[in-house]
């Protein structure tokens, strides 16, 4: 599939630059499959679009106060994102300017050096770092929490960028999708008759990094980790729909489901042509033009997302991170593995 197919145009004013207040207020274009007119409702709606038998499955994970800005001896400034920790200390991180900064460069805070920067490992600013000391000791001191560069305000609550229920900080960026939910929302969703569970997906450069290839196929995706509690598995093994709050839920339950592996890294890229084997419906905000998080949807509802995208922009949907949402289910005839 060319990358150009997953193009559209996005009015700059269509991106959200605060979230809805309260949460659970922003709007939800609801996709029942083809043949059916969309409807346009809000997100406080979702336990009316669920029922027994199903599963609504979100990642707890909780974003890292993971950027750091900091300076090298000369007094030179270097902001690093810190991604994903290795067994030996040393992270993946996203270092800028990583052309200005050669391996072995110490980088400091408050007057001290708190890490040292290692090989490149690519030629898109993913680096080897090592922090000197506790890294999350670095992150409380001088860290903050990352937000998407197109959030231009700088009055946003950074709580705001949490979902309710995160947990363990181990996220570079929000599951966004989770962050129009409640704990109303979600119990309206248990009284319903959903089983709620959850799974945690770090989300990292696989995530967020744009598709520059000319080809889907060519796009290098980076390992995310994952882990499935038993509890969701077994759930999701009995449900009748498996609905995915986020296409990190995607990614994980589809990962699993391929490897038979609960918990792991990931490099699984969904596109056009991939078969699910786990996840029926999806919740899930608006993506950018030409990115992996784009191509899933295609893969998920095929080519109608062009059709639904153009009735969001029009309607004024607001797109990407912190905008509004929009809740499909795939057509099981399209696809095969369904349950």
């Amino acid at each position: 599939m060319q990358t150009e197919e997953l193009d559209y145009q996005l009015p700059e004013a269509a991106i959200a630059q605060q979230v809805a207040e309260p949460r659970d207020s922003s709007r939800l274009l609801v996709d029942r499959g083809s043949g059916v007119a969309p409807e346009h409702r809000l997100t406080r709606d979702l336990p009316e679009l669920l029922g027994p038998g199903d599963v609504l499955v979100v990642n707890d994970s909780r974003v890292m106060a993971c950027r750091l800005r900091l300076r090298k001896a000369t007094g030179g400034r270097v902001e690093v994102l810190l991604l994903e920790p290795g067994p030996d200390g040393w992270w993946s991180a996203l270092v800028r300017p990583g052309r200005r900064v050669p391996p072995g460069t110490e980088l400091w805070h408050g007057g001290q050096p708190v890490m040292e920067v290692g090989k490149r490992l690519g030629n898109d600013g993913h680096r080897r770092v090592k922090p000197t000391g506790d890294p999350n000791a670095l992150m409380r001191s001088a860290g903050e929490v990352p937000l998407p560069p197109y959030i231009t305000g700088r009055a946003f609550d950074p709580e705001r960028y949490q979902t309710v229920y995160a947990r363990r900080p181990v996220s570079a960026a929000a599951p966004t999708a989770g962050l129009h939910l409640t704990g109303a929302v979600l119990d309206r969703c248990r009284a319903a008759g959903a089983v709620v569970c959850s799974l945690e997906l770090a989300v990292g450069a696989a995530t967020f990094t744009p598709v520059k290839t000319d080809q889907l196929d060519d796009h290098p995706m980076h390992a995310e980790s994952y882990r499935i509690p038993a509890a969701t598995m077994a759930a999701c093994a009995s449900a009748k729909r498996v609905v995915a709050v986020g296409t990190t839920v995607v990614r994980a339950l589809e990962s699993a489901a391929a490897t038979g592996a609960p918990c792991g890294t990931t490099r699984l890229f969904i596109r056009p042509g991939h078969r699910f084997e786990a996840v029926d419906a999806l919740l899930t905000n608006f993506h950018l033009p030409r990115s992996s998080l784009l191509a899933l949807l295609a893969a998920f509802i095929g080519p109608r997302w062009k059709d639904l995208y153009s009735i969001a922009l029009t309607e004024g949907y607001r797109f990407l991170s912190l905008g509004d949402a929009m809740f499909c289910s795939r057509d099981r005839d399209r696809h095969q593995g369904s349950r």
